[in-house]
């Protein structure tokens, strides 16, 4: 079994892995070994028991009828939201709302927050590092406003330039960045870079689709606005997400959609809008998408968000130990575990991306292939397309070894 010299990994993989029974099946008639964790996580048996369970036995629409099972509905719900609060550190259950995922939370922020504060001419800053979810709107915002879009360089460790960054974000009103690379790996310093925002009066912006599911997360400690984070990637099912605001903000700043649960009172000429954070959930939500989260907030809560950074960490430092010695290969982002998470992205000679991942797949191994949904970073590096290997709680050393013998396989198959 492979480990970081001088280091014992303590972390119960095999215990872990019992709770998910997608990690049980084959894949071509080989044991599945799951190093897609980036885009999307593996479910444990407690959060697809939570998720059946609210249809089997409490099914109903929430904050609207007062009988027993719409009031289980409800609580059950809210009570997804108070764990949702503690897990990254707000005291206020009311400053998290329930959208789809972590890009409808980041669209909620441009759309709202520049129809409140935004005008022509006023300066956005965001990073060559982002996922098209946390550029896409921001660029857009630009354009509808007329506002001045400046983009963030980064070193050649991977890192944001703050020497660039602090010559851009003069004078800007919204900073937008990534907390975790989902390409690079890259952590970023979050609340210094918050730091670094607010002193300029920018209201802070952060996705942390990637960082919420593998370290410690405090907002109120890391100081930001708002923070985005994704259901899917963290244990929980997909069509959820979750927005952090600071309440005033929230108070201050125009819904994103109308009807349903977000109207307080409709008259003629006017209409008046739900408490926060209701006043941002349109709609029936999805409830037992919402209450699944809540369990996977539950289990990961059960293991510590320290034993998942260390143990993840360990198994970095690993990966990138075994995987620099393949020939031909080149590793984009941090060379060593610090300041980085378990996604690694990779080329392997002139194999293309897609060819590496479909060869990876005959032996059972998923990886992905592509360009992440950060093009602008591929053309920042200068390539088409990376592979990516990314883990979580459930992988193991020996997943790190499938994929050595995978590579090797790559490159019998396609350099003979």
């Amino acid at each position: 079994m492979l480990q970081v010299e001088g280091k014992k990994d303590e972390y119960d993989v095999e215990r872990i892995r019992q709770d998910f029974p997608i990690l049980r099946r084959q894949v071509h008639g080989k044991r599945l070994v799951y190093l897609d964790n980036a885009a999307t996580t593996q479910k444990p048996s407690q959060v697809i028991n939570a998720e059946s369970g609210y249809y089997s036995e409490y099914n109903a629409n929430i904050h609207r009828s007062v009988h027993e099972l719409a009031e289980e509905a409800t609580e059950a719900f809210e009570g997804s939201r108070s764990k949702v609060a503690r897990f990254i550190g707000s005291p206020k259950s009311e400053e998290i709302i329930f959208t789809r995922n972590a890009t409808e939370a980041l669209n909620l922020v441009a759309q709202s927050v520049s129809r409140r504060f935004l005008g022509k001419g006023d300066r956005i800053v965001t990073t060559v590092m982002e996922h098209h979810s946390n550029f896409v709107p921001w660029q857009q915002i630009a354009k509808w406003y007329g506002a001045d879009l400046q983009i963030a360089n980064l070193t050649s460790e991977g890192l944001i330039d703050i020497e660039d960054l602090e010559k851009k974000i003069t004078g800007a009103k919204i900073f937008a960045f990534s907390h975790m690379s989902n390409v690079l790996g890259t952590i970023n310093d979050a609340k210094e870079l918050t730091r670094i925002g607010h002193e300029n009066d920018a209201i802070v912006v952060i996705d942390g689709a990637q960082s919420a599911p593998h370290i410690p997360i405090d907002v109120k400690d890391i100081g930001c606005d708002f923070f985005a984070f994704s259901a899917h990637k963290m244990l929980g099912p997909t069509g959820v997400g979750s927005l952090y605001g600071r309440k005033e903000l929230l108070e201050d700043i125009p819904p994103f959609l109308f009807g349903g649960d977000m109207i307080r009172q409709v008259m003629r000429d006017e209409t008046e809008w739900n408490e926060v954070p209701w006043k941002f959930e349109a709609g029936t939500s999805n409830i037992a998408g919402v209450i699944g989260f809540g369990a996977a907030i539950d289990y990961l809560t059960q293991i510590g968000m320290k034993n998942i950074m260390n143990h993840e960490t360990n198994i970095c430092e690993a990966a990138l130990q075994q995987l620099s010695e393949v020939p031909e290969i080149v590793i984009y982002g941090p060379k060593t575990a610090k300041n980085r998470g378990a996604a690694i992205s990779f080329n392997l000679g002139k194999i293309h991306a897609h060819d590496v991942a479909s060869i990876l797949d005959t032996e059972g191994i998923a990886i992905r292939s592509g360009h992440h949904c950060a093009q602008l970073l591929m053309q920042e590096l200068g390539v088409p397309a990376t592979s990516r290997a990314s883990f979580y709680i459930y992988n193991s050393y020996d997943d790190i070894e499938a994929l050595i013998k995978g590579l090797t396989k790559v490159r019998e198959v396609l350099q003979q």
